[in-house]
């Protein structure tokens, strides 16, 4: 153990006076190998492929199924100069910007506003995509999660959270937990690797760290056989997860306002049960109180902690987005997902004053329903004034009738 790099240093992953000797008490089978994190590499790219089959195949019948329709868009006029302008400069242009852009293209101010919301609309996603990446991370979290509980409902750690530091670091490492651990950090490292070309979200910066943090939890947890621990934490994130993609699934439907509201009450309460009382109540308390008991804390320790303390401030900023809409739902405001819905770098349309605005994801289909209304109603006022007019006629004929007679 002398030969390795400082970075396998003992008294980085080891409590005091455990060795890396002691951990060859274990089985090689029975004892997590940094040398196993490689696997991690060709999963992320397997669940790439099986992603892209998904969404291929499987996630439009889905979609259908749930009534989930595509705006109708309006495609902004051929104008170079303005392209130019919009894919190399600014998607929103500034006042000073739009009085230059008039003279360089001969337009009025509003048909360049015009211009360019219609452009930022065109890069809007399709609500058949947004979908298929719901409907994706949601049958991954259903399996994790109902594969994660199977392997750990009869542990004792899953009901002692004492039980995590039993004769620990020595701790053999099961099979069907290495495999947890595994697909786990290999659809996270798919979500990176697709990242770029997934629908960017408000929250995309957060998403990031959370992905990072978590892909790093994972390694160093694997590695430093803090593995109890860390199934823990994976069944945990995964049980409010799978109600968050489902919710949002019935949510890019038609007709299904009720069952998404009803998801995303059950959603807000099992993610703040989860994340800020569950979480910090037994996982933090084990981790930094409850480990105590068996070993005195070294490097390890305090960088495991720190991770798991970076995804707790990321449960409260998310946590405070899920707020404001159970607030907005009770006033019957609510209109978007606060958390993860709203795209980061376009927006919605504007309405006529010019002022822009942030609609929801049904904003096309409510339009459009309200135009029915509109129509309807505009029919009837016409019908009515044809009506009157006809039955005013006839009267006026029928009395100069009657005079003539």
């Amino acid at each position: 153990m002398e030969t390795l790099p400082d970075v396998w240093r003992q008294e980085y992953w080891l409590p005091p006076g455990v060795t890396w000797r002691d951990m060859d008490q274990l089985a090689d089978s029975d004892r997590p190998q940094p040398q196993d994190l490689l696997i991690a590499l060709p999963l992320a790219l397997g669940f790439v492929a099986l992603r892209y089959v998904f969404e291929r195949f499987f996630a439009p019948p889905m979609a259908r199924c749930l009534g989930v329709k595509n705006r109708l868009q309006v495609t902004a006029a051929l104008s170079p100069k303005l392209e130019s302008f919009y894919t190399q400069r600014s998607r929103q242009p500034t006042q000073s910007e739009i009085v230059s852009l008039m003279s360089l293209c001969g337009k009025t101010q509003r048909q360049i506003e015009t211009w360019f919301r219609l452009r930022r609309n065109q890069d809007r996603p399709c609500q058949t995509k947004k979908f298929g990446e719901a409907a994706w991370r949601f049958f991954f979290y259903l399996t994790a999660f109902m594969a994660g509980l199977t392997c750990l409902i009869d542990r004792p750690w899953f009901w002692d959270c004492r039980a995590c530091w039993r004769q620990y670091p020595v701790q053999p490492m099961e099979r069907a937990h290495y495999w947890y651990y595994m697909l786990e950090l290999g659809f996270y490292g798919s979500l990176l690797l697709r990242i770029s070309v997934d629908i960017k979200r408000k929250d995309f910066k957060e998403q990031v760290i959370h992905h990072l943090a978590t892909i790093f939890l994972l390694s160093f947890s694997y590695c430093a056989n803090y593995i109890r621990v860390g199934t823990l934490v994976m069944l945990l994130h995964d049980s409010s997860d799978i109600l968050l993609e489902s919710a949002k699934m019935f949510n890019y439907g038609t007709g299904w306002r009720k069952t998404c509201d009803t998801l995303f009450v059950v959603f807000a309460v099992v993610f703040l049960v989860t994340r800020l009382v569950i979480f910090p109540s037994k996982i933090l308390h084990t981790t930094l109180v409850l480990s105590m008991e068996a070993f005195e804390p070294f490097a390890g320790y305090y960088f495991f902690n720190v991770l798991l303390m970076v995804l707790q401030a990321l449960h409260i900023f998310w946590a405070g987005l899920i707020l404001r809409m159970v607030y907005k739902f009770l006033k019957g405001k609510l209109e978007k997902d606060e958390r993860s819905d709203e795209e980061s770098e376009v927006e919605e349309e504007e309405d006529d004053k010019g002022g822009e605005e942030n609609v929801d994801e049904r904003g096309d289909y409510s339009w459009e329903k309200s135009k029915d209304t509109m129509n309807s109603k505009l029919s009837l006022l016409t019908n009515s004034c044809v009506l009157n007019n006809l039955t005013n006629h006839r009267a006026s004929v029928s009395g100069r009738m009657r005079k003539a007679q």
